[in-house]
């Protein structure tokens, strides 16, 4: 596999693992894999809106934090699995319908930790939430 990639995967890999999973029941689509990146997007619906009818803020860091880390499981050398150590998300601008679609890029990644940023964007393209996610890069039976 070309790029950061450690480990194949695909659309339908994502997709199958995130079965029974939160971002399943929020609707989260996997859109593409790219050389240094992953796309994907999560409906602003009943399932994700808060009370004044826009997208959870919440919901925006479950997109975040499933991109990021999917992201680093698969840059990561076999054997080796990543561990959620923070996130921050700061709120740009909010949406009442369509989607919210996300791109995970690494900033850094190195043997014991990894960085990534998502930026989120509404279907004009505007940007709704940026995040920030670094993970730890632990031995697989720990």
């Amino acid at each position: 596999m070309p790029g950061i990639w450690k480990q194949p995967f695909s659309i339908e890999t994502l997709t199958r693992i995130h079965k029974d999973t939160a971002p399943e029941r929020l609707g989260v689509e996997f859109l593409e894999v790219g050389d240094d990146f992953i796309r994907a997007r999560v409906p602003v619906d009943a399932r994700t809106k808060q009370p004044y009818g826009i997208l959870h803020g919440g919901v925006s860091v479950v997109l975040a934090e499933t991109l990021g880390s999917c992201g680093a499981a698969y840059a990561c050398p076999p054997g080796r699995r990543p561990v959620g150590l923070d996130i921050n998300a700061n709120h740009i601008r909010s949406a009442a319908s369509g989607w919210v679609t996300g791109v995970a890029r690494p900033v850094h990644i190195g043997r014991s930790t990894h960085v990534w940023h998502i930026d989120m964007a509404n279907d004009a393209g505007q940007l709704t939430c940026v995040s920030r996610l670094t993970l730890a890069i632990l031995p697989a039976d720990s």
